[in-house]
């Protein structure tokens, strides 16, 4: 019984610090990054106020998003330094409570906050993303250049079915050309037939394929007819201005997304590093949340960090640093230098590390 109360008054203790990090943070990136982008699309496309707080709104689940693991290193900071600093610590290990007992709730509820960060990363924030993206390209920056893509996989679904994959490696929006394209015909779910052609054109309402070739399969998934064409007619009604505002970069995709553009683009030999790592990274990030409350917890216990504006700073170092070798394990990653999920893991690891050091130094 004595050790439920410990965890209600922990639990409390926790829950105070934890949402004033949320608001506190959260006002920070507004205050930096948000508000001064919005002020930049006034001044420069005379954004409506309409689509102005659309794109403030599609902004916030990524903001919150970011700063979970923050609050859950503010909150443990701030919860076990009132403790330490009210002697309730010493009280505490002096009936017998070890430090690792003590840690049982903040590791609860980092694991709680670790699986909404998760469903955030993969639910919430790409589809606010993709939201923010269609607000400014198609209600602020109606006068913007065409886009130009390079690896564009367009999926065409009926019924719940995958019926078309179309990929082509390049795609200017301007011209209405794509160039280099591979289309995979799907027949209850399975492969029945490939087309492969140089570039396609879309004229009068319609996209054509100019010199390829047309692969049919049997059910061995062998080839059993070659057919050559000049040009082809391909079922695809979406003009260019569509495709581009359909496109998603990694971020904005989500883990099923990402798991079909890597396995496209592998069966074409291209690079996949920068998809891998986004893919990996989406289980990587959601555990800094538990990594934060390992690290928070331990250095929290001393007299000194009982203040709030020193936890705050403190957090914020700590955050830095984190964000500094994500940065270029990042860049590593993406270029190739290292493996993706290496590089995706590594800030972690490091993290739980150091964790693991204050929180043994704390036990002694």
């Amino acid at each position: 019984m004595k050790f439920r109360i410990l965890d209600k008054y922990l639990l409390k203790e926790l829950a105070g610090p934890f949402f004033f990090g949320i608001a506190a943070f959260s006002s920070i990136f507004i205050g930096t990054n948000v508000l001064f982008r919005i002020a930049k699309y006034i001044a420069q496309y005379g954004a409506p106020v309409s689509a102005v707080v659309k794109l403030f709104l599609a902004s916030l689940p990524e903001i919150i998003h970011y700063t979970l693991p923050m609050s859950m290193l503010l909150a443990s900071l701030l919860a076990f330094g009132k403790l330490s600093a009210s002697s309730e610590i010493i009280a505490m290990r002096a009936g017998g409570i070890s430090f690792a007992r003590l840690m049982r709730p903040v590791i609860f509820v980092a694991l709680i906050v670790t699986a909404v960060a998760f469903m955030l990363g993969e639910y919430v924030v790409p589809a606010s993303k993709v939201a923010y993206q269609s607000i400014l390209r198609n209600e602020i920056e109606r006068e913007a250049k065409p886009a130009s893509e390079e690896h564009v996989v367009i999926k065409v679904v009926s019924k719940g079915e995958l019926n078309q994959l179309i990929y082509d490696r390049r795609f200017d929006e301007a011209s209405g050309r794509m160039e280099e394209i591979v289309v995979q015909d799907f027949e209850k779910g399975e492969l029945a037939r490939m087309e492969m052609a140089d570039y396609a054109t879309y004229v009068e309402g319609r996209w054509t394929l100019y010199q390829g070739q047309i692969n049919e399969l049997n059910s061995e998934g062998q080839i059993s007819r070659v057919i050559t064409f000049d040009k082809q007619q391909l079922p695809m009604l979406n003009p260019p201005k569509q495709l581009a505002a359909n496109q998603k970069k990694p971020e904005n995709m989500s883990i099923g997304e990402l798991r079909q553009q890597i396995s496209v683009l592998k069966k074409q030999f291209e690079m996949t590093s920068r998809l891998k790592l986004e893919l990996y990274q989406r289980y990587a990030l959601p555990f800094s949340v538990l990594m934060c409350a390992l690290i928070g917890s331990p250095l929290g216990v001393q007299p000194q960090r009982a203040s709030s504006s020193m936890g705050f700073g403190l957090s914020v170092v700590i955050v830095l640093i984190y964000y500094v070798f994500l940065s270029v394990c990042t860049t590593l990653g993406q270029s190739g230098k290292i493996p993706p999920l290496l590089a995706a893991w590594i800030p972690n690891l490091i993290g739980f590390a150091v964790g693991a050091f204050f929180i043994r130094k704390a036990s002694r």
